[in-house]
Protein backbone atom coordinates (compact mmCIF):
# COMPACT_ATOMS: atom_id res chain seq x y z
CA UNK A 1 0.00 0.00 0.00
CA UNK A 2 1.01 3.43 -1.09
CA UNK A 3 2.70 5.16 2.22
CA UNK A 4 0.09 8.54 2.33
CA UNK A 5 -2.83 5.85 1.51
CA UNK A 6 -1.27 4.04 4.73
CA UNK A 7 -1.05 7.06 6.87
CA UNK A 8 -4.94 8.37 5.67
CA UNK A 9 -6.29 4.96 6.61
CA UNK A 10 -4.81 5.08 10.39
CA UNK A 11 -5.92 8.63 10.88
CA UNK A 12 -9.56 7.39 9.90
CA UNK A 13 -9.62 4.43 11.50
CA UNK A 14 -7.71 6.39 14.98
CA UNK A 15 -9.69 9.33 14.56
CA UNK A 16 -12.19 8.88 17.00
CA UNK A 17 -8.75 8.13 19.87
CA UNK A 18 -7.61 11.14 18.44
CA UNK A 19 -10.09 13.38 19.61
CA UNK A 20 -10.39 12.09 23.12
CA UNK A 21 -7.02 12.68 23.52
CA UNK A 22 -7.04 15.81 22.16
CA UNK A 23 -9.54 16.63 24.60
CA UNK A 24 -7.46 15.52 27.53
CA UNK A 25 -4.70 17.62 26.21
CA UNK A 26 -7.08 20.65 25.95
CA UNK A 27 -8.73 20.09 29.47
CA UNK A 28 -5.60 21.04 31.42
CA UNK A 29 -5.82 24.93 32.44
CA UNK A 30 -2.05 25.84 31.22
CA UNK A 31 -2.68 29.21 31.40
CA UNK A 32 1.37 30.79 31.25
CA UNK A 33 -0.10 34.08 32.91
CA UNK A 34 -1.16 33.58 36.01
CA UNK A 35 0.77 32.47 38.87
CA UNK A 36 -1.98 30.19 39.95
CA UNK A 37 -1.71 27.41 37.20
CA UNK A 38 1.98 26.77 37.42
CA UNK A 39 1.36 22.83 38.62
CA UNK A 40 -0.99 22.79 35.72
CA UNK A 41 1.90 24.21 33.54
CA UNK A 42 4.00 21.35 34.59
CA UNK A 43 1.32 18.71 34.07
CA UNK A 44 0.56 20.00 30.62
CA UNK A 45 3.99 19.74 29.87
CA UNK A 46 4.35 16.30 31.54
CA UNK A 47 1.42 15.05 29.36
CA UNK A 48 2.64 16.49 26.17
CA UNK A 49 5.87 14.31 26.93
CA UNK A 50 4.05 11.31 27.38
CA UNK A 51 1.98 11.87 24.10
CA UNK A 52 5.32 11.81 22.63
CA UNK A 53 6.78 8.59 24.48
CA UNK A 54 3.53 6.66 22.97
CA UNK A 55 3.86 8.49 19.41
CA UNK A 56 7.93 6.77 18.98
CA UNK A 57 9.49 9.91 19.67
CA UNK A 58 12.88 9.56 21.45
CA UNK A 59 15.45 11.86 23.94
CA UNK A 60 11.94 13.04 25.28
CA UNK A 61 12.97 16.06 27.83
CA UNK A 62 10.46 18.45 30.27
CA UNK A 63 13.13 20.97 30.56
CA UNK A 64 13.31 23.34 33.18
CA UNK A 65 13.49 27.38 32.67
CA UNK A 66 13.21 30.01 34.43
CA UNK A 67 9.94 30.05 33.92
CA UNK A 68 7.49 27.33 32.39
CA UNK A 69 9.20 24.34 31.12
CA UNK A 70 10.11 23.39 27.69
CA UNK A 71 9.27 20.07 26.05
CA UNK A 72 11.78 18.86 23.66
CA UNK A 73 12.37 15.13 21.67
CA UNK A 74 13.94 13.74 18.62
CA UNK A 75 13.92 11.10 16.51
CA UNK A 76 17.46 11.07 13.95
CA UNK A 77 17.45 8.21 11.87
CA UNK A 78 16.81 9.57 8.83
CA UNK A 79 20.34 9.04 6.74
CA UNK A 80 20.80 11.79 4.64
CA UNK A 81 17.55 13.53 4.81
CA UNK A 82 16.63 16.63 5.85
CA UNK A 83 15.90 17.71 9.82
CA UNK A 84 12.90 19.01 10.60
CA UNK A 85 12.49 21.31 13.50
CA UNK A 86 8.84 21.49 14.65
CA UNK A 87 8.20 24.48 17.26
CA UNK A 88 4.84 25.35 18.75
CA UNK A 89 3.74 26.17 22.18
CA UNK A 90 1.51 24.65 25.39
CA UNK A 91 0.38 26.87 27.32
CA UNK A 92 -3.23 28.82 26.38
CA UNK A 93 -4.67 32.67 27.00
CA UNK A 94 -6.76 33.05 30.30
CA UNK A 95 -10.57 32.47 29.66
CA UNK A 96 -12.19 35.71 31.28
CA UNK A 97 -14.86 36.42 30.35
CA UNK A 98 -16.11 33.07 31.50
CA UNK A 99 -19.34 34.17 31.49
CA UNK A 100 -19.62 34.57 27.71
CA UNK A 101 -18.40 30.75 27.41
CA UNK A 102 -21.03 28.04 25.87
CA UNK A 103 -19.40 25.67 27.26
CA UNK A 104 -16.51 24.99 30.09
CA UNK A 105 -13.01 26.27 28.54
CA UNK A 106 -11.54 23.09 29.70
CA UNK A 107 -13.86 20.75 29.17
CA UNK A 108 -13.67 20.63 25.26
CA UNK A 109 -17.11 19.72 23.66
CA UNK A 110 -17.18 18.43 20.19
CA UNK A 111 -20.70 20.60 18.34
CA UNK A 112 -21.08 20.32 14.57
CA UNK A 113 -17.58 18.79 13.99
CA UNK A 114 -16.05 21.93 15.89
CA UNK A 115 -13.85 20.95 19.11
CA UNK A 116 -14.71 23.89 21.70
CA UNK A 117 -11.91 24.74 24.23
CA UNK A 118 -9.37 26.95 25.56
CA UNK A 119 -6.11 26.70 23.33
CA UNK A 120 -8.05 23.83 20.73
CA UNK A 121 -6.67 26.10 17.99
CA UNK A 122 -4.09 28.17 19.30
CA UNK A 123 -1.95 25.99 20.18
CA UNK A 124 -2.61 22.61 21.40
CA UNK A 125 -4.60 21.45 18.92
CA UNK A 126 -1.75 22.50 16.20
CA UNK A 127 0.71 20.65 18.09
CA UNK A 128 -1.13 17.48 18.63
CA UNK A 129 -2.11 17.40 15.35
CA UNK A 130 2.02 16.97 14.62
CA UNK A 131 2.57 14.62 17.80
CA UNK A 132 -0.70 12.37 15.60
CA UNK A 133 1.54 12.58 12.52
CA UNK A 134 4.56 11.33 14.20
CA UNK A 135 2.81 8.52 15.80
CA UNK A 136 1.27 7.45 12.80
CA UNK A 137 4.44 7.53 10.28
CA UNK A 138 6.44 5.49 13.15
CA UNK A 139 3.29 2.80 13.61
CA UNK A 140 2.77 2.09 10.08
CA UNK A 141 5.98 2.76 8.86
CA UNK A 142 8.26 2.04 11.61
CA UNK A 143 10.23 5.53 10.57
CA UNK A 144 9.53 8.96 9.35
CA UNK A 145 11.06 9.86 5.96
CA UNK A 146 13.44 13.02 7.80
CA UNK A 147 14.71 13.91 11.00
CA UNK A 148 12.41 15.41 13.48
CA UNK A 149 13.25 17.34 16.65
CA UNK A 150 10.61 18.98 18.37
CA UNK A 151 10.46 22.64 20.71
CA UNK A 152 7.25 23.36 22.52
CA UNK A 153 7.30 25.59 25.23
CA UNK A 154 5.13 27.34 27.73
CA UNK A 155 5.12 31.01 27.29
CA UNK A 156 4.34 31.79 23.72
CA UNK A 157 1.47 33.90 25.80
CA UNK A 158 3.61 35.78 27.67
CA UNK A 159 6.13 36.48 25.08
CA UNK A 160 8.53 33.84 24.97
CA UNK A 161 10.06 35.37 27.71
CA UNK A 162 13.44 32.58 28.40
CA UNK A 163 13.10 31.12 24.92
CA UNK A 164 15.72 33.43 23.17
CA UNK A 165 18.06 32.38 26.11
CA UNK A 166 17.08 28.44 25.60
CA UNK A 167 17.86 28.56 21.88
CA UNK A 168 21.05 30.14 22.21
CA UNK A 169 22.20 27.81 24.46
CA UNK A 170 20.97 24.82 22.46
CA UNK A 171 21.07 26.01 19.30
CA UNK A 172 24.08 22.57 18.35
CA UNK A 173 21.14 20.54 19.53
CA UNK A 174 17.86 22.47 17.32
CA UNK A 175 19.86 22.58 14.38
CA UNK A 176 17.84 21.85 11.61
CA UNK A 177 17.23 22.43 7.86
CA UNK A 178 14.18 24.40 8.47
CA UNK A 179 11.67 25.22 11.18
CA UNK A 180 8.06 24.02 11.03
CA UNK A 181 5.55 26.03 13.10
CA UNK A 182 1.55 25.24 12.64
CA UNK A 183 0.30 28.68 14.97
CA UNK A 184 -1.47 30.39 12.54
CA UNK A 185 -4.35 30.55 9.91
CA UNK A 186 -5.91 29.38 6.86
CA UNK A 187 -6.49 32.29 4.44
CA UNK A 188 -10.16 31.93 4.23
CA UNK A 189 -12.39 28.75 5.06
CA UNK A 190 -11.58 26.35 2.27
CA UNK A 191 -8.14 28.67 1.13
CA UNK A 192 -4.91 27.53 2.54
CA UNK A 193 -2.04 29.67 2.53
CA UNK A 194 1.99 29.62 3.78
CA UNK A 195 2.45 32.49 5.39
CA UNK A 196 5.88 33.36 4.69
CA UNK A 197 6.85 37.09 6.37
CA UNK A 198 5.98 38.49 9.40
CA UNK A 199 6.54 42.09 10.75
CA UNK A 200 8.63 42.77 13.76
CA UNK A 201 7.57 45.44 16.01
CA UNK A 202 9.56 48.38 18.45
CA UNK A 203 8.23 51.25 20.28
CA UNK A 204 8.58 54.12 22.49
CA UNK A 205 7.25 56.24 25.45
CA UNK A 206 7.43 60.02 25.08
CA UNK A 207 6.78 61.66 28.23
CA UNK A 208 6.73 65.48 28.37
CA UNK A 209 7.40 67.49 30.98
CA UNK A 210 6.70 71.21 31.73
CA UNK A 211 5.86 73.01 34.81
CA UNK A 212 7.02 71.76 38.29
CA UNK A 213 3.18 71.65 38.78
CA UNK A 214 -0.46 72.25 37.42
CA UNK A 215 -0.13 75.59 36.66
CA UNK A 216 -3.80 78.02 37.07
CA UNK A 217 -4.66 78.49 33.35
CA UNK A 218 -5.93 81.72 34.24
CA UNK A 219 -2.71 82.99 35.65
CA UNK A 220 -0.36 81.11 33.46
CA UNK A 221 -2.47 80.44 30.16
CA UNK A 222 -0.48 81.84 27.26
CA UNK A 223 2.78 82.60 28.94
CA UNK A 224 3.84 78.82 29.47
CA UNK A 225 4.06 75.97 27.44
CA UNK A 226 1.42 73.71 27.45
CA UNK A 227 3.00 69.59 27.79
CA UNK A 228 -0.21 68.65 25.96
CA UNK A 229 0.26 71.04 22.95
CA UNK A 230 3.70 70.36 22.24
CA UNK A 231 2.99 66.69 22.55
CA UNK A 232 0.22 66.79 20.22
CA UNK A 233 2.82 69.03 17.72
CA UNK A 234 5.16 66.08 17.79
CA UNK A 235 2.49 63.32 17.46
CA UNK A 236 1.54 65.02 14.45
CA UNK A 237 5.15 65.29 12.95
CA UNK A 238 5.26 62.13 12.57
CA UNK A 239 2.79 61.39 9.52
CA UNK A 240 1.94 63.40 6.07
CA UNK A 241 -1.67 64.03 5.43
CA UNK A 242 -1.94 60.65 3.12
CA UNK A 243 -0.32 58.33 6.27
CA UNK A 244 3.28 58.15 5.13
CA UNK A 245 5.55 58.72 7.77
CA UNK A 246 8.06 61.60 8.16
CA UNK A 247 10.76 60.44 10.30
CA UNK A 248 13.87 61.25 8.30
CA UNK A 249 15.38 57.69 7.10
CA UNK A 250 12.09 55.49 8.14
CA UNK A 251 11.87 53.84 4.89
CA UNK A 252 16.15 53.62 3.39
CA UNK A 253 16.42 49.72 4.62
CA UNK A 254 12.47 48.89 3.63
CA UNK A 255 12.54 45.60 1.23
CA UNK A 256 10.17 46.37 -1.29
CA UNK A 257 7.76 43.85 -2.53
CA UNK A 258 8.78 41.85 -5.88
CA UNK A 259 6.31 41.81 -8.60
CA UNK A 260 5.65 38.08 -8.12
CA UNK A 261 4.19 38.90 -4.50
CA UNK A 262 2.02 41.70 -5.49
CA UNK A 263 0.59 39.56 -8.26
CA UNK A 264 0.37 37.03 -5.36
CA UNK A 265 -1.60 39.59 -3.69
CA UNK A 266 -3.87 40.68 -5.91
CA UNK A 267 -4.75 37.16 -6.96
CA UNK A 268 -6.50 36.81 -3.45
CA UNK A 269 -9.34 39.16 -4.59
CA UNK A 270 -9.32 40.84 -1.38
CA UNK A 271 -12.70 42.66 0.34
CA UNK A 272 -12.42 45.82 0.86
CA UNK A 273 -16.26 46.18 1.68
CA UNK A 274 -15.80 42.97 4.32
CA UNK A 275 -13.16 44.83 5.78
CA UNK A 276 -14.46 47.83 6.48
CA UNK A 277 -17.70 46.46 7.99
CA UNK A 278 -15.33 44.20 9.98
CA UNK A 279 -13.53 47.61 11.18
CA UNK A 280 -16.77 49.23 11.59
CA UNK A 281 -15.55 52.04 8.98
CA UNK A 282 -16.60 54.07 6.64
CA UNK A 283 -13.31 54.06 4.11
CA UNK A 284 -9.78 52.83 4.47
CA UNK A 285 -6.66 54.74 4.86
CA UNK A 286 -3.03 54.49 4.94
CA UNK A 287 0.12 55.14 2.73
CA UNK A 288 -0.77 56.21 -1.25
CA UNK A 289 0.40 53.87 -3.69
CA UNK A 290 -0.52 50.20 -1.96
CA UNK A 291 -3.45 47.97 -1.53
CA UNK A 292 -4.26 47.09 1.87
CA UNK A 293 -2.78 43.64 1.81
CA UNK A 294 0.31 45.61 0.96
CA UNK A 295 0.05 48.13 3.23
CA UNK A 296 -0.96 45.64 6.43
CA UNK A 297 1.16 42.78 5.54
CA UNK A 298 4.23 44.82 3.75
CA UNK A 299 5.08 48.19 4.49
CA UNK A 300 5.85 49.45 8.26
CA UNK A 301 3.79 51.58 10.68
CA UNK A 302 4.51 54.02 13.00
CA UNK A 303 0.46 53.94 15.12
CA UNK A 304 0.05 56.18 18.50
CA UNK A 305 -1.61 53.91 20.84
CA UNK A 306 -2.44 55.76 23.92
CA UNK A 307 -2.14 59.46 24.94
CA UNK A 308 -2.61 60.49 28.40
CA UNK A 309 -2.28 63.92 30.04
CA UNK A 310 -4.41 66.72 32.13
CA UNK A 311 -7.57 66.69 33.30
CA UNK A 312 -10.15 63.71 31.92
CA UNK A 313 -12.47 63.97 34.80
CA UNK A 314 -16.39 64.95 34.56
CA UNK A 315 -16.76 68.76 33.58
CA UNK A 316 -14.17 71.14 33.47
CA UNK A 317 -10.67 71.47 34.86
CA UNK A 318 -8.94 75.16 34.04
CA UNK A 319 -5.25 74.03 34.40
CA UNK A 320 -2.23 74.07 32.22
CA UNK A 321 -0.84 70.36 32.72
CA UNK A 322 2.52 69.74 34.04
CA UNK A 323 3.21 66.46 32.13
CA UNK A 324 1.93 64.91 29.16
CA UNK A 325 2.73 61.46 27.10
CA UNK A 326 2.10 59.15 24.87
CA UNK A 327 3.12 55.68 23.49
CA UNK A 328 3.89 54.78 19.98
CA UNK A 329 4.72 51.48 18.25
CA UNK A 330 6.15 50.47 14.29
CA UNK A 331 5.40 47.57 12.87
CA UNK A 332 8.77 46.68 11.04
CA UNK A 333 9.11 44.96 7.51
CA UNK A 334 12.06 42.84 6.23
CA UNK A 335 15.61 44.67 6.25
CA UNK A 336 14.43 47.31 8.62
CA UNK A 337 16.83 46.67 12.27
CA UNK A 338 14.31 47.79 15.30
CA UNK A 339 17.42 49.42 17.36
CA UNK A 340 18.36 51.80 14.02
CA UNK A 341 14.38 52.87 13.85
CA UNK A 342 14.47 53.98 17.80
CA UNK A 343 17.47 55.91 16.83
CA UNK A 344 15.46 57.38 14.16
CA UNK A 345 12.34 58.11 16.46
CA UNK A 346 14.72 59.74 19.07
CA UNK A 347 16.46 61.47 16.48
CA UNK A 348 12.97 63.11 14.99
CA UNK A 349 11.18 63.74 18.58
CA UNK A 350 14.40 65.86 19.15
CA UNK A 351 14.19 68.19 15.81
CA UNK A 352 10.50 68.53 16.86
CA UNK A 353 10.69 69.00 20.46
CA UNK A 354 8.70 72.33 20.83
CA UNK A 355 10.20 75.24 23.22
CA UNK A 356 9.45 75.25 27.00
CA UNK A 357 9.18 71.78 27.55
CA UNK A 358 11.80 68.57 28.20
CA UNK A 359 10.99 65.14 26.84
CA UNK A 360 12.03 62.23 28.08
CA UNK A 361 11.93 58.81 25.69
CA UNK A 362 11.73 55.47 26.88
CA UNK A 363 12.19 51.87 24.52
CA UNK A 364 10.02 49.39 24.84
CA UNK A 365 10.79 45.40 24.03
CA UNK A 366 11.70 44.99 19.71
CA UNK A 367 10.96 42.14 17.55
CA UNK A 368 12.80 42.23 14.07
CA UNK A 369 11.24 41.11 11.07
CA UNK A 370 11.10 38.06 9.40
CA UNK A 371 10.61 36.76 6.18
CA UNK A 372 11.68 33.16 4.00
CA UNK A 373 11.37 34.24 0.46
CA UNK A 374 8.16 33.25 -1.41
CA UNK A 375 9.92 30.94 -3.88
CA UNK A 376 12.39 29.41 -1.45
CA UNK A 377 12.05 25.84 -2.72
CA UNK A 378 10.67 24.80 1.30
CA UNK A 379 7.70 27.35 0.92
CA UNK A 380 6.53 26.04 -2.43
CA UNK A 381 6.87 22.36 -0.94
CA UNK A 382 3.87 23.48 1.51
CA UNK A 383 2.01 24.72 -1.03
CA UNK A 384 2.03 21.57 -3.28
CA UNK A 385 1.05 19.69 -0.09
CA UNK A 386 -1.80 22.02 1.01
CA UNK A 387 -3.53 21.78 -2.25
CA UNK A 388 -3.33 17.88 -2.00
CA UNK A 389 -6.34 18.04 0.44
CA UNK A 390 -7.61 21.76 -0.22
CA UNK A 391 -9.45 22.02 -3.75
CA UNK A 392 -7.80 25.37 -4.12
CA UNK A 393 -4.69 26.88 -5.13
CA UNK A 394 -2.50 27.68 -1.65
CA UNK A 395 -2.21 31.35 -1.36
CA UNK A 396 1.21 32.67 -0.32
CA UNK A 397 0.92 35.51 2.42
CA UNK A 398 2.29 38.00 4.58
CA UNK A 399 1.49 38.58 8.38
CA UNK A 400 0.73 41.95 9.75
CA UNK A 401 1.46 40.83 13.24
CA UNK A 402 4.56 39.96 14.42
CA UNK A 403 6.27 36.85 16.13
CA UNK A 404 9.21 38.04 17.81
CA UNK A 405 10.35 34.18 18.23
CA UNK A 406 10.41 33.41 14.51
CA UNK A 407 12.92 36.24 14.12
CA UNK A 408 14.92 34.13 17.03
CA UNK A 409 15.02 30.89 14.78
CA UNK A 410 15.89 32.93 11.90
CA UNK A 411 18.80 34.70 13.88
CA UNK A 412 20.18 32.00 16.03
CA UNK A 413 19.69 29.08 13.81
CA UNK A 414 19.83 30.37 10.47
CA UNK A 415 17.27 28.46 9.35
CA UNK A 416 13.97 29.03 6.85
CA UNK A 417 10.96 28.73 8.54
CA UNK A 418 7.57 27.26 6.87
CA UNK A 419 4.44 28.31 9.16
CA UNK A 420 1.86 26.37 7.98
CA UNK A 421 -1.19 27.02 10.00
CA UNK A 422 -4.89 24.73 10.29
CA UNK A 423 -6.25 27.25 12.08
CA UNK A 424 -9.20 30.22 11.12
CA UNK A 425 -8.94 33.83 11.87
CA UNK A 426 -12.71 33.40 13.04
CA UNK A 427 -11.77 30.55 15.73
CA UNK A 428 -11.53 33.12 18.83
CA UNK A 429 -7.86 32.32 19.58
CA UNK A 430 -7.79 34.49 22.51
CA UNK A 431 -11.59 34.95 23.43
CA UNK A 432 -14.37 33.36 24.98
CA UNK A 433 -15.42 30.10 22.64
CA UNK A 434 -12.55 29.41 21.16
CA UNK A 435 -12.84 26.39 19.26
CA UNK A 436 -11.07 24.16 16.16
CA UNK A 437 -12.76 23.10 12.87
CA UNK A 438 -11.60 19.55 13.22
CA UNK A 439 -11.99 18.85 9.16
CA UNK A 440 -8.66 21.21 8.99
CA UNK A 441 -7.62 19.17 12.00
CA UNK A 442 -8.07 16.40 9.99
CA UNK A 443 -6.81 17.57 6.43
CA UNK A 444 -3.85 18.96 8.49
CA UNK A 445 -2.72 15.19 9.49
CA UNK A 446 -2.23 14.73 5.82
CA UNK A 447 -0.93 17.49 4.30
CA UNK A 448 1.42 17.53 7.19
CA UNK A 449 2.45 14.22 6.28
CA UNK A 450 2.36 14.70 2.61
CA UNK A 451 5.21 17.66 3.27
CA UNK A 452 7.17 15.70 5.34
CA UNK A 453 7.55 13.11 2.39
CA UNK A 454 7.19 15.95 0.07
CA UNK A 455 10.71 17.68 1.46
CA UNK A 456 12.60 14.26 2.18
CA UNK A 457 15.43 15.06 -0.50
CA UNK A 458 15.23 18.82 -0.10
CA UNK A 459 19.10 19.58 0.70
CA UNK A 460 20.19 23.09 1.61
Amino acid sequence: MDQLKQLDQFFAENRERHLEEMKEFISIPSISSLSEHKPDMRKAADHLANLLKKAGMENIQVRDTAGHPVVTADWLHAENRPTVLVYGHYDVQPVDPIELWDSEPFKPEIRDNIMYGRGSSDDKGQVFMHVKVLEAMLQTEEKLPVNVKLLVEGEEEIGSVHLDGFIEEHKEELAADLVLISDTALYAPGKPAVCYALRGLTGVQINVSGAKGDLHSGIYGGGVQNPIHALADILASFHDEHGTIKVEGFYDSVRQLTAEERAAFAELDFDEEGIKSEAGVTELFGEEGFTYLEQTWARPTLEVNGVFGGFAGEGIKTVLPAKAGAKITCRLVPDQDPYEIVKLLRQHIEANKPAGVDIEVTEFDKGKPFITPMDHPLIQAAGRSYETQYNEKTAYIRAGGSIPIVSTFDEILGTPVVMMGFGLSTENFHAPNEHFHLENFDKGLRVVSDYFHEIKDYSK
